[in-house]
């Protein structure tokens, strides 16, 4: 799980159903809602693409077509 400021929170799904948006919901009931264009590698894949997600270790996620694992953080742009 994921630690900031001592809550523990994993990714529980992805959802690119909002146009030109990437959601995800998060094992505390809460949702983050960024726009595609901040992730320009995920952008570029298609629709069938963005739907084969997987998550690693709770806090990070990828996809079956990127060599690239992003986290919880890059949601939030903490790092």
């Amino acid at each position: 799980m994921c630690r900031l400021a001592n809550i523990n929170i994993g990714i529980k799904k992805l959802d690119f159903s909002a146009k030109g948006r990437m959601s995800a919901l998060l094992s505390d009931g809460r949702e983050i809602s960024v726009p595609i264009s901040m992730f320009p590698d995920i952008k570029k894949l298609s629709i069938k693409q963005r739907g084969e997600w997987m998550v690693l270790d709770d806090q990070f996620f990828t996809f079956k077509n990127l060599s690239r694992i992003f986290s919880i953080q890059d949601l939030m742009r903490l790092k």
